[in-house]
């Protein structure tokens, strides 16, 4: 039996606002039928913070030179930079393998990243009470999700090179004293930069295929392309 197929798109470096308006334009073609297949966009953005649904703005402790965006996904504040690996699944969840379960699909994806995880020989785990994943006791990937119609948009940044100190700026998701970490710091200094992002890539589709039980099928469509096509249509 065939996997379901999983449209994978590698957008580089992305302003956080530009890739905000690509997945609701891609989240509502997904949920009236205009898009075909669920979508994972993979990205970093420029620093920036946004503020989830639950978010409190005594968490933001210096915005100074940073944008600080209201959205409509869960969680709290957090930041986003340069060496933060962002995926963004544009996930139908009323057909199989998945579930129409919220907790299943917050679950799901941190088995995804605990996977990718292993396999960069980073132990990585949950933390009860909270979403994300954390390795030793310090945060390395925070997760916050929207869901529509059973149609998910939003979802992880996984810290592999991140300037760790930019956390210094917030409360990460809202946790007093919480450590933030990255693969970087997990693994040591002996790969290049851009080394290290391959492999983390590498490793978080391999997670999300095993995980979520789908085939990523690599794409070289440009989303704003297929964004504005959408939009049209």
């Amino acid at each position: 039996m065939s996997r379901r197929r999983v449209q994978l798109v590698e957008a580089g470096r992305v302003p956080y606002d530009r890739a905000l308006d690509w997945q609701r334009t891609l989240a509502a073609a997904r949920i009236d039928g205009r898009l075909e297949a669920d979508v994972l966009l993979l990205l970093e953005h420029p620093p920036v913070v946004t503020l989830g649904r639950t978010a409190r703005e005594a968490h933001v402790l210096r915005s100074d030179g940073l944008d600080v965006v209201e959205v409509e996904r869960g969680g709290d504040v957090t930041f986003h930079g340069p060496g933060q690996l962002v995926g963004y699944p544009i996930f139908d969840l009323r057909g199989p393998p998945y579930r129409q379960d919220l907790h299943w699909y917050l679950r799901t994806l941190e088995d995804a990243l605990i996977v990718a995880l292993a396999e960069l020989g980073i132990p990585a785990e949950r933390n009860a009470g909270y979403t994300g994943v954390w390795t030793r006791g310090r945060k390395i990937a925070s997760i916050g999700v929207h869901v529509k119609q059973w149609v998910t948009w939003h979802g992880f940044a996984l810290n592999v090179t991140t300037d760790l100190a930019q956390f210094e700026r917030i409360v990460p998701c809202g946790i007093p004293g919480v450590e933030m970490t990255s693969v970087e710091r997990e693994t040591g200094k002996g790969k290049g930069e851009t080394e290290l992002w391959d492999e983390a890539v590498a490793a978080v589709v391999r997670g999300f295929e095993r995980a979520f039980g789908v085939e990523a099928v690599a794409s070289d469509e440009v989303p704003g392309r297929l964004a504005a096509t959408l939009a049209r249509a």
